[in-house]
């Protein structure tokens, strides 16, 4: 089992929750797809687009239940990244955790699952 994840506001998420539908964030909305990150990628993914945001969370998901919604395409140097051509419903969740800064403005990841 392939564990993907998403990081995405307090806000974006809370939205989600109440409506029982997760959109995406404005990134994903103006690329058509819900951006997703794996294990291996995630930390990066975190220091490249939300550094020093101290209003997230870490979301994860199981790969295998999006089927053919989900494709792996080549983006950050060619590496193959799994994007949602749909929405999700929250409850789909593996786990939603904070995702804090730590003191050296990095932020602070949980033992991250394959």
């Amino acid at each position: 089992m392939t564990t993907l994840y998403k990081i995405t506001s307090l806000a974006e998420w809370a939205s989600a929750v109440a409506e029982g539908v997760f959109r995406g964030a404005p990134v994903d909305l103006a690329d058509g797809f819900v951006h997703f990150s794996t294990a291996s990628q995630v930390v990066e993914t975190a220091a490249r687009h939300f550094a020093g945001r101290d209003d997230l969370l870490l979301v994860s998901l199981d790969a295998s239940a999006f089927g053919d919604r989900l494709r792996w395409e080549p983006s950050r140097g060619g590496a193959l990244f799994p994007h949602l051509y749909d929405v999700f419903d929250p409850a789909a969740a593996r786990a939603v955790v904070d995702l804090p800064l730590g003191p050296d403005g990095r932020h602070l990841f949980p033992e991250l699952a394959p």
